[in-house]
């Protein structure tokens, strides 16, 4: 397998992790846990803005970020959305990209205006590993307000969305 046909199985299982962390921090108490319902719900906004300056970054538009995370908190709902077609966006674009499109380097601007290079594939990986760094603080809140946080690793993933890889070959 190639790092080409590798990025959009590591798409679809970002999707689905998200799927899954949002049903579950929608579960979450706002009249028992205030503060803590509002800090996942900032965490997993955190996320998807990183997701968007990516994208901006990726496919040479502007983001129109000036920070890591918007000045308003969204309604779970619709991030939930927008979330949805950022990552359908990055399923597709991640589908659509050659081992030499994935070794190009793009220069960009940080939010705080600092320079940066990273080639396509970096950028994609900061997108899984971000994702899943701030996924697991969201689980840990959850875990804190006595909700199961869901078991967010690749491996649960392709053996739930491939079953016959639970049988031997």
């Amino acid at each position: 397998m190639s790092f080409a046909d590798f990025f959009p199985s590591l798409f679809r299982y970002k999707s689905w992790a998200d799927e899954e962390l949002y049903a579950l921090t929608a579960r979450l108490d706002g009249e028992a846990h205030p503060e803590r319902r509002h800090l996942a719900i900032r965490i997993l906004n955190h996320i998807h803005v990183v997701d968007r300056i990516f994208r901006g970054n990726l496919s040479g538009q502007a983001h129109g970020y000036a920070a890591t995370n918007t000045p308003e908190t969204p309604a779970l709902a619709d991030l939930l959305a927008a979330a949805r077609e950022t990552d359908a966006w990055y399923i597709a674009y991640a589908s659509g990209l050659s081992e030499a499109e994935l070794s190009e380097s793009i220069d960009f601007t940080f939010t705080d205006g600092g320079h940066g290079r990273m080639s396509r594939a970096e950028m994609l990986l900061q997108i899984i590993t971000h994702g899943g760094y701030h996924r697991g603080a969201v689980g840990r809140i959850l875990a804190d307000c006595g909700l199961q946080p869901p078991r967010d690793i690749y491996t649960r993933y392709l053996h739930d969305s491939e079953p016959a890889r639970r049988h031997p070959a």
